[in-house]
């Protein structure tokens, strides 16, 4: 295996979840009778480029179906998220109706449906049907491909460039890196702007977040590795922002490395806080493993305390970290009978791998848990908030990551 960046030999393994099915493979009632595909989920640091990653097992165009299940619309605070940088966006690059905003992996409309409220023309780039449909019904142009370098190339000769094109949590997502930041850099027009959006490898190694390791996350980014790969491209990082979203994310402002903005004092202030973190150095990638292997013991010690004491434990959110937290740690209907989760489009459907059930909300009125396990630990205010009234039978909230804790 090939750095996927820099094509040096991977030998550093970064952390080896052993096999698990991709995180969004739901399965339907028919499918519970059938095996399940098992992958490899183990990841290597580029000794090069430090480009941490996991080998394309399975193809992107099988994990990003036409049946797709995630949907960004069901979090009130990722629509906040969304909006807020729309107002930003707009201010700071002096948008307007005759600019055009591309955003790739579009998914459902959740952010360009602010740019369009704006009268600024918009198009998004979602390579899943399920979601792209409900793009459009909100007026959103979707067109339904995977961006790289001939996407782009193909649409500045049939339309235009564009002058914003923005990509949250889609960096990590693609296998040839090297070929969707080409693209970008040819889809933008000349003084024209890229903001990327991705969880940041520091906050993922030192707060433990393994679970935000999967099949459909292809690498896993620091910003002196995101400069570099922008960089071999003749594209030029002027400015960062740490972002409290996924436990904690960066969002890079990049630009052609000819033209443009000066360079913002942040860019030099980030990538000294990732040396002086020890991110250049091999001891900062090596310790994950045993923080995982902590996680997971305390999270099945205190599910099997809490069934023999005679306490019901249920789950909150069918998230894509929660299915690698549970697959790695074996838990299975008997510990947790089932994951509410608010989306229609999983309700129904059962966990891969876990084959726990995913349900609505009203089966939490209806069995009173004694504890509300919150899978996405990043969301869990908005979700504590959002299940006060399980206080009112008693019932407390728990997350795992960082560590085990009851609210």
């Amino acid at each position: 295996m090939k750095c996927r960046h820099c094509e040096a030999p991977l030998r550093d393994v970064f952390i080896d979840l052993g096999s698990a099915p991709p995180s969004n493979a739901f399965l339907r009632v028919q499918d519970l009778d059938q095996p399940e595909l098992h992958f490899p989920l183990k990841v290597f640091t580029c000794g090069a480029c430090r480009l941490v990653q996991v080998d394309e097992v399975q193809r992107h165009d099988a994990l990003f179906s036409s049946d797709y299940v995630y949907f960004s619309s069901y979090s009130k605070s990722w629509l906040a998220h969304a909006r807020d940088y729309v107002t930003q966006a707009v201010g700071r690059l002096a948008l307007g109706p005759q600019s055009l905003v591309m955003e790739i992996a579009s998914n459902d409309g959740y952010l360009l449906q602010y740019v369009r409220e704006r009268g600024i023309p918009c198009v998004g780039i979602e390579p899943t049907t399920s979601t792209a449909e409900v793009a459009r019904s909100k007026g959103i142009e979707s067109i339904e491909s995977f961006f790289g370098l001939a996407f782009a190339q193909r649409f500045t000769s049939e339309r235009r460039q564009a002058d914003l094109v923005l990509g949250n949590n889609v960096l990590a997502h693609v296998p040839d890196i090297n070929d969707f930041v080409a693209g970008l850099k040819a889809v933008l027009a000349p003084q024209g702007s890229i903001t990327l959006e991705f969880p940041h490898l520091l906050q993922l190694v030192s707060q433990g977040q393994f679970d935000t390791i999967y099949h459909e996350h292809f690498s896993y980014l620091s910003l002196g590795t995101v400069q570099r790969i922008l960089a071999a491209q003749g594209l030029r990082v002027w400015d960062v922002e740490e972002l409290p979203t996924h436990g904690g994310s960066l969002r890079v402002w990049a630009q052609h490395a000819e033209h443009g903005r000066p360079v913002q004092p942040a860019v030099a202030a980030f990538l000294a806080r990732e040396a002086e973190a020890g991110m250049q150095g091999d001891a900062f990638y090596a310790g994950l493993q045993v923080q995982a292997n902590r996680i997971k013991d305390d999270l099945v010690a205190f599910l099997i305390e809490q069934k023999r004491a005679g306490k019901t434990v249920a789950a909150y959110g069918a998230a894509a970290k929660g299915n690698t937290l549970l697959n790695y740690a074996g838990v299975r209907p008997d510990l947790l009978p089932y994951v509410v989760d608010a989306s229609p489009h999983k309700q129904g459907r059962f966990l891969p791998g876990s084959r726990i059930p995913v349900v609505a909300e009203s089966q939490l009125r209806a069995t009173r848990p004694d504890v509300v396990l919150i899978l996405p630990w990043n969301l869990r205010h908005e979700i504590c908030s959002q299940l006060d009234y399980v206080r009112e039978w008693g019932g407390r909230f728990a997350t795992a990551v960082p560590h085990l804790e009851l609210l």
